[in-house]
């Protein structure tokens, strides 16, 4: 993120309304730097910060729709690493996969860093939705359509929440389209995820870091400001 692309997004922030307080306080997770399969992409538009808003927007969903403990704590691991194995911004189709397999691999370490207790069970189910995240659902294989039934929350959480961020791009016909999703987008969640982005990248670019960046923009919408 630079400044002028930063400032052209806040003059087309979309006509989604002002943001809300937040309704409770959302759960943050930061993916750790040496997580990434390149470093380059820490501080890109699919690094650390976008995971951990994608966690922070997770949160969000899966309070709004009754997810348990677990699952919850399956969903915003999911989130926060989703982007972590990426080896480029533009095209990196089989990024999801190879993201699903090194968290199946780490699943551990992961929830131990976050201090956060995923169940085995549940944390395959996190990476099913890793794996699937950047699939579309019309072109899912067999054997992906019947992963997705095992986790099919999950997914359709996951996407709405990596979907939400799109904000950080710059080019509107980039923006969230809620016709390639499953799970209606509460009209309340749309002016949180702008701003969230807004004010992070912008806290970001002041010199704050990642996570400095993310609790700021997190206390002013928590504070209805």
């Amino acid at each position: 993120m630079d400044q002028d692309t930063l400032n052209w997004i806040i003059r087309n922030r979309p006509t989604v309304g002002a943001a809300p307080a937040l309704p409770h306080q959302p759960l943050l997770l930061m993916p750790e730097a040496v997580w990434f399969a390149n470093p380059l992409l820490t501080d890109s538009i699919h690094g650390i910060r976008h995971g951990a808003r994608v966690c922070v927007l997770a949160s969000l969903l899966a309070h709004e729709h009754g997810l348990n403990r677990d699952d919850t704590a399956a969903l915003c691991t999911a989130a926060a690493v989703h982007d972590c194995r990426r080896r480029d911004d533009r095209d990196d189709p089989e990024h999801g996969k190879r993201a699903a397999d090194w968290f199946t691999r780490n699943s551990s370490t992961v929830t131990t860093v976050f201090g956060l207790p995923v169940p085995a069970h549940t944390a395959a189910r996190a990476g099913t939705a890793i794996g699937l995240h950047n699939i579309p659902y019309s072109a899912f294989t067999p054997v992906e359509v019947r992963a997705y039934q095992q986790a099919r929350l999950l997914v359709d959480l996951l996407k709405v929440a990596d979907c939400l961020d799109r904000y950080r791009l710059p080019l509107q016909r980039w923006w969230p389209d809620p016709s390639h999703l499953r799970i209606v987008i509460p009209s309340w969640l749309p002016p949180i995820a702008c701003d969230l982005m807004a004010r992070s990248e912008q806290a970001r670019l002041d010199g704050a870091t990642h996570h400095e960046a993310l609790t700021h923009a997190l206390h002013t919408l928590s504070n209805g400001r």
